[in-house]
């Protein structure tokens, strides 16, 4: 060890020594002291004796000023005349006094404070080697991969597992992917080891031991930045997709609540390829590419949710300031509305996957795992949320669960849309009995496009605050639906009247359809009892305005929303006179005198079934329709003034040729 100065000898001295060092790394300045001395200080601060003095309180003391000096100089923000005296204390300390191998040591403290302070300081210095050396720390590699490999749950396990997830966000923001790569591949086996360990094995309801909950969650926290640093340096990392059943089960397993809360929403982001969003890191993938993990996850999660996995979860109330609570025997709670959106969009996920990679000539397979997945999943949300029970209409679901958040809201439209067209392209089904089977199991894309209007009282710049967002699909989902939209606007015409008259009967009760029969064995017209959602009341939308019944201010708009309404009058009214003489009248359908409330969607390969429709239809598609002109509108406006952020071009002739519609 370095022998102090006589004048840095006492503990008094050696705490305002400490201090001036601190308080110099700060303001960018050097201490009044010899680079040497600033050595001998810290390291003895750190593990040096502290006659009569508080142990405790000068180690953390010098932790925080070696992390302190090592992010100044990493910063390259230093003077020219200063820079060179820190870069001279951390050369002493690391390679002529090996601080590393004293930091690793205290992952080992009783006091947690320590321990994570040394995690913090370990990180960061192992990062300054590597840029300076390209070589990993020995010290720090040796007591991590032992660490992995033997230790139980506990202070030392907790350090190693945060000090290399800091490490590996540090290295993902604009490191070489070559020296990231040779970094992950140093840990792959000895964290394989580890989650053998902690994760519950196959075959068991509960795991042998529990390990602390603190233990997992940071485990989850480096599965995510792991496999997001595998993408990133083409490793093929298949961590979490080989665990995948493990960590599934972990979640009817687990006694910390926020321990399965993390585990779904990293099985969430893998899913959707967003691995390390909270923590502003890019993966370097979209979240369309159907890797070979996305796939292996997806068929993990179908077939557990096929073994009754989703009756394993216990939900709790949602999580505030005073914790959380058990749900059951406690009617009117509101359940974990993060937990419902990530159980709904995990298993949304899986669908579109698994029906993507089937075969076009296995449309029966597809048919199954659409409807099974999504019976299952509208089981789970009834169960657990008495909100999403006895809606006005299915498809309400997706703005009651989804419209207080945003991303989920788009990723939860734009899978349903995406899953929508897969199935409708292979079933060899008629599109009307298509709209209607989508209705019945609430994935019908026109509804959810007009409840996304709705939410925002078809006020089309919130439309435009989407389309210039980065942070969500919204375009990517506005581009396919519009495309879907200019192929389908009688079935967008029949949706209108489903929400304008959202107390009505369900789409397919008309013929008694419903998805389960017919589909499952093959049959393009089977007719079956009558199939009503038992999804729960209590709309719910985003209070972005006032209620979506009001009028519009502007004179004009109000002017074109009147011509519209009659525009649409007329064309129903020249369509009921050229209908059919086949054609059963509208009297017949169903015994009810209001169009709007038998809400029966037409085909656009036959007469229109729909009588001359009421004015809650009128109303809706024309305000659906003022609002897209108005945004095309207005994007014409910015690109001619060359305000957009990006060329609108191929957007604005899609929203033109609705015009044609």
């Amino acid at each position: 060890m370095m022998d102090l100065p006589a004048r840095l000898q006492s503990s008094t001295s050696l705490f305002n020594a400490l201090t001036e060092t601190f308080t110099c790394s700060v303001n960018g300045s050097f201490p009044g002291l010899r680079p040497n001395d600033v050595v001998a200080a810290i390291f003895s601060g750190l593990c040096g004796p502290v006659p009569g003095g508080n142990r405790e309180e000068l180690t953390c003391l010098s932790l925080t000023v070696v992390r302190r000096m090592t992010s100044g100089v990493l910063s390259r923000r230093l003077s020219a005349d200063v820079e060179p005296g820190w870069v001279e204390v951390l050369r002493g300390l690391f390679q002529d006094m090996d601080l590393m191998s004293q930091l690793v040591q205290l992952f080992e403290a009783e006091d947690q404070l320590i321990s994570h302070l040394a995690a913090r300081t370990a990180s960061l210095t192992v990062f300054y080697l590597l840029r300076e050396s390209g070589v990993l720390s020995p010290a720090w590699q040796k007591k991590c991969v032992q660490t992995f490999h033997s230790s139980a749950p506990g202070p030392e396990l907790d350090s190693c597992l945060w000090s290399l997830t800091e490490l590996l966000k540090k290295l993902l923001r604009g490191t070489d992917p070559v020296i990231l790569g040779n970094v992950v591949a140093v840990f792959v086996c000895s964290l394989g080891v580890l989650c053998s360990k902690l994760l519950p094995e196959d075959g068991e309801q509960t795991p042998s031991s529990v390990p602390r909950g603190t233990t997992l969650y940071l485990l989850m926290d480096l599965l995510e930045v792991l496999t997001a640093a595998g993408s990133v340096c083409g490793s093929g990392l298949a961590i979490i997709p080989t665990h995948s059943s493990a960590l599934l089960r972990t979640i009817g397993c687990s006694s910390q609540y926020f321990v399965r809360r993390r585990v779904l929403l990293l099985l969430k982001r893998s899913l959707f390829q967003k691995l390390g969003e909270d923590w502003s890191l890019s993966s370097g993938s979209t979240h369309t590419d159907l890797s070979s993990g996305v796939c292996a996850l997806a068929r993990c999660v179908l077939a557990n949710v096929a073994e009754n996995w989703l009756q394993t979860i216990h939900m709790e109330q949602d999580c505030s300031f005073g914790g959380t609570g058990s749900i059951r025997g406690f009617e009117g709670r509101t359940p974990d509305d993060v937990v419902l959106r990530a159980i709904s969009l995990i298993l949304l996920k899986s669908i579109q996957v698994q029906i993507q990679q089937t075969g076009a000539a296995d449309g029966v397979d597809r048919a199954r795992t659409y409807w099974t997945g999504l019976q299952s999943l509208w089981d789970f949300l009834r169960r657990s949320d008495a909100s999403l029970r006895d809606l006005p209409h299915p498809c309400f679901w997706i703005s009651q669960l989804f419209g207080e958040q945003d991303d989920d809201l788009m990723e939860a439209a734009s899978t349903c849309l995406s899953v929508f067209l897969t199935f409708r392209q292979s079933s060899e089904l008629d599109d009307g009995i298509v709209l209607e089977a989508a209705c019945s199991s609430g994935c019908n894309p026109h509804c959810h496009f007009i409840l996304l209007l709705q939410s925002f009282s078809f006020d089309h710049s919130i439309l435009l605050d989407f389309l210039i967002s980065m942070e969500t699909c919204f375009l990517e989902y506005f581009v396919c639906y519009l495309k879907f939209l200019r192929e389908d606007w009688q079935g967008f015409f029949a949706a209108c009247g489903v929400i304008g008259s959202s107390d009505g009967p369900l789409p397919g009760t008309g013929r008694g359809f419903r998805l389960s029969d017919g589909l499952l064995s093959g049959s393009h017209g089977g007719v079956g009892p009558e199939g009503r959602s038992s999804l729960g009341s209590g709309l719910r939308l985003v209070e972005y305005d006032s209620s979506d019944e009001s009028d519009p201010e502007d004179p004009e708009d109000s002017e074109l929303l009147e011509k519209t309404r009659w525009n649409v009058l007329d064309w129903n009214q020249n369509q009921s006179r050229t209908r059919s003489v086949d054609e059963p009248p509208a009297a017949s359908l169903r015994g009810s005198d209001s169009a709007v409330r038998r809400a029966v969607l037409v085909s656009p390969n036959r007469p229109s079934l729909s009588p001359p429709p009421g004015r809650e239809t009128c109303e809706t598609l024309s305000r659906a329709v003022l609002c897209l002109t108005e945004l095309r509108d207005v994007v014409r406006r910015l690109q001619k003034k060359n305000l957009f952020p990006y060329n609108p071009s191929p957007l604005l002739k899609l929203l033109s040729q609705l015009d044609h519609c």
